[in-house]
């Protein structure tokens, strides 16, 4: 698994203003902000993070491309329906670990 090292500065965190989001947090949570499935307020923290780190900036443009990617090559396929369902049992188990770790 990759580190990410944040390039923006955590004692601006413990100043005061705005909470601080650990970069894994803000990978963790990419693809929930590109599908916009995230809350308003989820939102804001990571574009909050992403404008000053670069690095999770850069992570979440590679992971923009990707999915822009996917998008143009299948356009109109579908998945088996096997590996679609598999596909949902998944993201549900996925979620709902996350959900209990999140912020």
């Amino acid at each position: 698994m990759t580190e990410f090292t944040c390039a923006s500065n955590p004692s601006d965190a413990a100043s005061g203003g705005e909470s601080h989001v650990d970069c894994s947090e803000v990978i963790a949570e990419v693809w929930t902000l590109l599908d916009g499935e995230c809350t308003p307020e989820t939102r804001n923290k990571l574009r909050q993070h992403l404008e000053k780190c670069p690095e999770c900036l850069r992570h979440y443009g590679l992971e923009e491309r990707i999915k822009a990617l996917i998008a143009a090559k299948c356009r109109g396929e579908k998945a088996p329906d096997h590996l679609r369902e598999r596909l949902r049992m998944e993201i549900r188990r996925t979620t709902i670990i996350r959900g209990q770790q999140l912020f």
